[in-house]
């Protein structure tokens, strides 16, 4: 099933900052733009194989076969503007494809299931929320609004918003996080301010803990396309084994080559190994 099949990816991220500093910028139009975050910055998010696998399941079983997305709740828990995304709930959604300031998302049922969820888990609270996209939309800022009355007061990271992507053609990795942040707009012309709220770009990355890595790969394992034959998965699986040996060769036989021409200095590690 390609709705869940992804790696994990490991990115160079800059050390957290508790408070980001105010920021003036000029945007296209000549406003200038003054930004100034009053609660701490979100430095990246990391999912977990569990909210990409429920978030593929919530899609195949309300919106397969539909130009339709589907929406969720992010459970999980953010430490010094990290946030680790656990866990997930799908959350009934409908919206107005011809008037996209038209949606509906059960906000009473939202809150039956959080808190169904802290009986089971009160370590995991709400960081943010879900959509399958691909892309933001009109009422993403909306829903914004909506999951914010679920976030606990002493919390100063504001929640995040998650694309996954649930496209079999995908890839890359499949998320795509983004956080709100708040502008003023000064017109030059007329001298007036205007408060606005835009998503911005966070760093995303998949992570999981060993246990979850063991229960992916069995999950995995189990994973049948009844499309395709056994003897065609056989060959498939022997033809990326061979690729990839190929690929291992190449590199040892150019490793070599540059020693023996004095381009890399021998290094017994690899050599022994």
């Amino acid at each position: 099933n390609p709705h869940l099949q992804f790696k994990y990816q490991h990115l160079s991220l800059p050390p957290p900052s508790p408070m980001a500093s105010k920021t003036d910028k000029t945007n296209a139009e000549g406003k200038k733009t003054l930004t100034t975050p009053t609660t701490t910055s979100t430095m990246d998010v990391t999912v977990h194989p569990l909210v990409l696998i429920s978030a593929a399941d919530h899609y195949l079983r309300v919106a397969r076969g539909t130009r339709k997305r589907v929406v969720g709740v992010l459970l999980g828990t953010v430490r010094k503007g990290r946030v680790d995304a656990t866990n997930s709930f799908a959350v009934p959604f409908e919206e107005d494809n011809r008037n996209p300031l038209v949606f509906y998302l059960d906000h009473n049922y939202l809150e039956n299931m959080l808190g169904m969820f802290r009986k089971i888990n009160a370590k995991e609270r709400v960081v943010g929320f879900y959509s399958t996209g691909p892309s933001i939309r009109p009422n993403d800022l909306k829903i914004y609004s909506m999951v914010k009355r679920f976030v606990p007061d002493e919390v100063s990271t504001p929640p995040v918003f998650l694309i996954i992507d649930v496209r079999p053609d995908r890839q890359s990795i499949p998320t795509t996080a983004y956080r709100v942040v708040e502008e003023i707009d000064t017109n030059a012309t007329t001298g007036g301010n205007e408060m606005k709220k835009n998503f911005a770009h966070v760093p995303s990355l998949i992570g999981a803990e060993e246990a979850e890595e063991v229960g992916v790969e069995h999950l995995l394992r189990d994973v049948n396309d009844p499309t395709v034959s056994t003897v065609a998965q056989l060959i498939k699986a022997k033809m990326s084994g061979l690729g990839a040996l190929t690929e291992k060769l190449v590199e040892m036989k150019d490793y070599l080559e540059d020693v023996q021409t004095g381009k890399l200095k021998i290094n017994l590690t690899i050599v022994s190994n």
